[in-house]
């Protein structure tokens, strides 16, 4: 059997690729332990599909050009290998995370607040103080565009070494025309550099900076009138976020909002009902939004209307694990019929933490949800919450090769169990090993 192999070798390593990088293309990977998550077609995944895992034992995949092109079984396969042949050697494959909640980019970080916490200052308490969001708008402001984007690419590198392989990222540490602005030009580069999807969601509404915190009317025309017009003159965004919370942005400011966001072809998300049960589900349903996010404080009406609604429930285990709230009730979304997807809330000032791996383990022991409705949660449904279900998400032709090499491990559930150990061998990008 005769095998070309392409090699191509990045030079020294930089910030867009942190290691070098060896294209292998074609490749077919073999003696795949258990191939999890193929699926002939894309479906949002509910009540007892969501529990339910999809998967091939002693299998192969071919891949080309970046992207799956067969896979099955060692027993049927029959092509010539026209590439590399990659031995898994028992171990096995997953697709690749879908993280669909994230404000990876930013600057600095937020560590003495992590200590205010510690002594007992409530997230609310330290907003009040300047803290929180504004402290994180004040940082960025005098941060240039080019030291963002380089902060935010170590952040994405380190999370694709993680095993994520598409990413959602939003604004809202800017709070001005400018930085708002700076932030999104910021996504669009690293949107430009890395291999994986990237949405952008322009998230102007997530706090009233200082000189709007008496006339915030005024702060919503100028989202209304500069932002959004500025945004949709570059196209900076694909979605359009709020701050649904009491405190924050009420029920009228977040409409007029997210109706304004709407007519530049920006579909709504929501930070909905993480500190009270302030309506921001609601909200979701009446915009037609792709999802409602967080939902630590639901009543039984909300868990109604997300089980008997398309919305999309993204869940946020993580945040709730480092503010100390309660945890979203995943198990009541789920029996009700909701599609859940999760995130990491990637930030600086509530879930400094973009690591899928832990927040699996997370939602299993906190929120009582299977490894199997996890794993669904976070890849097909993550993928489904930004629009790139035909891309990622799942181990199905046509897609891209983003893909998880497990190390040895005896069981898909072994890995949300062993929350401690870097269960994770390899990840693939595009059908390149990073």
């Amino acid at each position: 059997m005769k095998i070309k192999v392409k090699e191509i070798q990045h030079p020294t390593p930089n910030i867009h690729h942190p290691t070098p990088i060896i294209q292998l293309l074609p490749m077919l990977i073999t003696n795949i332990k258990s191939l999890f998550g193929n699926r002939e077609k894309s479906e949002l995944l509910r009540g007892k599909a969501l529990g339910e895992m999809p998967s091939l034992h002693n299998a192969f995949i071919e891949v080309k050009d970046g992207i799956i092109h067969d896979y099955g079984k060692m027993e049927d396969l029959n092509v010539e290998p026209q590439g590399e042949i990659f031995d898994a050697k028992g171990k096995s494959i997953l697709p690749a995370f879908c993280d669909s909640h994230t404000h990876i980019v930013f600057a600095g970080s937020r560590e003495d607040e992590f200590v205010h916490k510690i002594k007992g200052l409530s997230y609310a308490e330290i907003a009040a103080k300047g803290g929180g969001i504004l402290n994180s708008a004040k940082r960025l402001a005098d941060t240039s565009e080019d030291e963002l984007f380089e902060q935010a690419m170590v952040r994405v590198n380190e999370v694709m070494q993680l095993g994520t392989g598409a990413l959602e990222i939003k604004s809202g540490y800017g709070l001005s025309l400018e930085a708002e602005l700076k932030m999104l030009r910021v996504i669009r580069r690293i949107k430009e550099t890395v291999h994986i999807p990237v949405k952008s969601t322009f998230l102007g509404a997530h706090a009233f900076p200082e000189p709007y915190k008496e006339n915030k009317e005024a702060y919503i025309k100028l989202i209304i009138d500069e932002m959004l017009p500025a945004i949709a003159d570059e196209k900076l965004a694909d979605y359009i976020d709020v701050f649904r919370e009491t405190g924050f942005f009420d029920e009228t400011l977040s409409e007029q909002v997210l109706n304004a966001g709407a007519k530049y072809g920006l579909k709504a998300k929501i930070h909905a009902n993480q500190l009270n049960n302030s309506g921001g589900v609601q909200l979701g349903i009446k915009t037609n939004a792709i999802s409602v996010d967080h939902l630590e404080t639901l009543g039984k009406e909300e868990i109604k209307l997300l089980g008997e609604n398309d919305i999309i429930s993204t869940l946020l285990p993580s945040a709730a694990f480092f503010l100390r709230m309660g945890y979203p009730p995943a198990r009541e979304l789920i029996d009700a019929g909701a599609a859940i997807a999760l995130a990491t809330d990637y930030n600086p000032g509530s879930s400094p933490s973009g690591n899928i791996p832990l927040l699996i383990s997370l939602a299993c022991i906190q929120m009582k949800i299977t490894p199997e409705e996890a794993f669904n949660a976070a890849t097909l449904n993550g993928a489904f919450a930004m629009e790139v279900e035909n891309e990622v998400g799942s181990i199905s032709k046509g897609k891209r090769a983003n893909l998880i090499l497990t190390k040895d491990i005896p069981s898909l559930a072994y890995m949300p169990y062993a929350f401690g150990s870097q269960n994770i061998e390899k990840v693939m990008i595009k059908g390149e090993w990073i």
